[in-house]
């Protein structure tokens, strides 16, 4: 029952002005990664990883379009979830003058060595190229990776992060989750209206254990039903949540979507020891929907 994670922090020098619009910068940064991965990892003429003939093979497939094939991927999806997050609501409205430092945290939950290089890679080319939406020049200047001791060491060479999701030896009855992030937790077909606790650790389960059969160690050997079950019994006790809207304009369709949610912090009271671990990986992959985009980041907090 363990759960594997590669925190990596890029740090970033700005060479000219760059602005990150509030809400955005994780989206800018997903957007901007994949148009680049893809010059870089596929062929000029290809027609999309969708179609490509070489997507068993392709890293921008595997990492960026990953797609079930006509297959149904574990929980139900169309299409598999993408095997990292990003970090970056501490860019949200910022502005960086030149010659000013920044940085943003990727999480990685793909098992394969060879893809932290492709990270590495695509990011040093897109600080070249032009960032943010002015295409600003930026240099990248370190890779760091988070080591077991909560310490920021520069280089990608280390172990990942093993998480341990067996319940603690110590009784939790209260914790307060804080969704720092726009979230969207589905319930049933519908979005749910409350984050009631039975919906945010099926969603948190359904999460983990998905990343975990796809890009790491297996499902979670556990008996969903019954887990599920027991997070029903646990009882919000107090809510401070409010919607926000936020919306972005894809650069390939010229679609707007909606990236909103609801953020703030609840209070649950009940059994919580076996959910504690859950909820604290969670801290690291986000939950709900549109993750990918910064979406569905929660911390969570001890009571008692």
């Amino acid at each position: 029952m363990i759960f594997q994670v590669e925190p990596l922090r890029f740090s970033f020098v700005a060479r000219e002005d760059i602005y990150f619009p509030a809400g955005k910068a994780a989206n800018i940064l997903r957007g901007a990664f994949g148009i680049i991965f893809r010059k870089i990892a596929c062929l000029p003429q290809c027609v999309g990883a969708r179609e490509c003939e070489r997507r068993g093979e392709c890293p921008y497939a595997r990492l960026f379009e990953p797609h079930s094939a006509g297959r149904e991927s574990p929980s139900g999806l169309a299409d598999r979830p993408r095997p990292f997050v990003f970090r970056a609501i501490h860019l949200d409205g910022q502005t960086f003058k030149a010659g000013q430092s920044f940085h943003f945290d990727l999480h990685l939950f793909d098992n394969d060595p060879t893809s932290i290089a492709y990270f590495v890679l695509a990011f040093a080319q897109l600080a070249r190229e032009g960032l943010g939406p002015a295409r600003s020049k930026v240099e990248l200047m370190t890779v760091a990776r988070l080591n077991e001791d909560g310490v920021w060491q520069e280089g990608t060479d280390g172990q990942p992060l093993r998480l341990d999701l067996a319940p603690g030896t110590t009784v939790v009855s209260n914790v307060r989750v804080t969704f720092v992030t726009p979230t969207e937790l589905k319930s049933g077909q519908q979005i749910a209206t409350m984050p009631e606790f039975g919906i945010l650790a099926a969603r948190v389960r359904d999460r983990i254990s998905t990343l975990r059969e796809l890009y790491g160690e297996g499902p979670l050997d556990l008996d969903f039903r019954r887990f599920g079950e027991r997070a029903a019994l646990v009882q919000m006790t107090r809510s401070k949540i409010e919607n926000v809207d936020v919306q972005r304009r894809s650069s390939r369709t010229g679609q707007v979507h909606s990236i909103g949610g609801f953020v703030g912090e609840v209070d649950y009271e009940g059994d919580l020891t076996e959910f504690v671990p859950y909820l604290k990986a969670a801290q690291w992959t986000g939950v709900g929907r549109q993750t990918v985009w910064g979406k569905g980041e929660i911390r969570t907090r001890e009571l008692c």
